[in-house]
């Protein structure tokens, strides 16, 4: 196993132990753990492109891995109320639409690539979790306010760019449907 594919393998393992952390309320132990994760996203591409390790492994574990380190934050944060459950659900209908239609795709022998706007809400969710991490750290301080308030920027951020990425994939995609 290639370095790229271990980072990508190394984020998934991280996933319990960020749970874990965030359970027991060990927010700054949670916000590193998830950082770190979300740095060897930005790593394991770079370096899978730049040395030319780009294997079929990565391409299928690299975004798995980021949506359940990604979805898991959301998931624990329904459970404690940070986030409301319709904002997730919305972020988990584009997500099973897109993975069906790519689904279908496949059978068809079509590859779909992934847009830059699905990209952005990537980058958009991965900045919000962390944000809102820190706010569950920072409550019952005089910075919980505006930390709090930045994630909802990007949280609202993060959930328009889910409608339009997901919006966008299925009209530049229909064509899959007439198949």
């Amino acid at each position: 196993m290639n370095l790229p594919n271990k980072l990508t393998l190394g984020r998934v393992i991280a996933v319990p132990f960020f749970i874990a952390a965030y359970l027991l309320g060990w927010y700054i132990l949670a916000l590193i753990i998830f950082i770190a994760a979300s740095f060897t996203d930005m790593l394991d591409g770079k370096i899978a492109r730049k040395r030319n390790l780009v294997t079929n492994f990565g391409k299928i574990m690299d975004p798995l891995a980021d949506k359940i380190l990604v979805y898991s934050a959301f998931c624990l944060m329904v459970g404690d109320g940070t986030i409301q459950a319709w904002m997730l659900i919305v972020i988990l209908a584009r997500e099973f639409t897109i993975a069906g239609m790519r689904t279908v795709a496949a059978s068809e022998g079509l590859v779909i690539a992934a847009a830059m706007s699905g990209k952005i809400k990537t980058v958009l969710q991965m900045v919000a979790v962390p944000l809102l991490i820190l706010a569950a750290a920072l409550y019952n301080t005089t910075l919980y306010f505006y930390v709090y308030v930045l994630a909802m920027i990007f949280l609202w951020g993060s959930l328009i760019m889910t409608v339009y990425s997901g919006v966008e994939y299925v009209v530049k995609n229909r064509h899959v449907f007439r198949a």
